[in-house]
């Protein structure tokens, strides 16, 4: 049986894989750059997602205002998993916090974010289970930013043209996604990030 807690993603033995959805003007400058400049904000948080379906369900498939164009990131599994290290679960979590008020010194001191989210099919529907996103503070998003990225691709014809079939064939569908597996992680950093295997 699959655990309520995974990360599930494109990956290979360097790199992974994570979804982010912009506004036309900074897709643009990053695709160009191969990186984020101007104007991407380096001032505020910006959240990671390794799974598609959920940045599609969060982005109504690339049609909300501001979300319209969708970028695959690629960036070093070394910088992920740096990313996870200094991350703090957004609820104080009896398995993993000893007490509220300890979790929430943690939470408030860490440059990371770690969500769990209820994960979604292709049409929209809760799944049982979660699926991750990673909020990375101004305090790591330069690191992200100059040296975890390997390459940024635009995912937004193809997204628009699976959202064309999604609601016809299902089938059609399921063969065009990314192809997701379960992500490694040493024992230590799973049990904080509530994965047990």
């Amino acid at each position: 049986m699959a655990s309520l807690y995974e990360i599930r993603a494109d990956y290979n033995r360097e790199t992974i894989v994570v979804y982010q959805a912009y506004a036309p003007q900074i897709a643009d400058a990053a695709l160009a750059a191969q990186k984020f400049v101007a104007p991407f904000s380096f001032g505020r948080m910006t959240w990671i997602k390794p799974s598609f379906l959920w940045l599609m369900h969060r982005s109504n498939w690339g049609q909300k205002s501001g979300q319209t164009r969708i970028l695959a990131v690629r960036i070093s599994r070394a910088g992920w998993e740096r990313a996870l290290s200094q991350g703090e679960l957004t609820s104080p979590e009896q398995r993993v916090y000893g007490s509220a008020s300890e979790w929430e010194q943690k939470f408030r001191a860490a440059p990371v974010h770690i969500q769990w989210d209820t994960e979604r099919s292709s049409r929209g529907a809760a799944l049982p289970c979660f699926s991750i996103q990673v909020g990375l503070s101004r305090q790591i998003i330069r690191e992200f930013v100059d040296e975890w990225i390997v390459g940024i691709e635009d995912l937004t014809p193809l997204v628009r043209k699976l959202n064309a079939i999604r609601t016809e064939s299902s089938r059609s569908l399921k063969r065009s996604l990314p192809v997701e597996k379960i992500y490694p992680l040493p024992k230590e950093l799973a049990r904080k990030l509530l994965i047990s295997r």
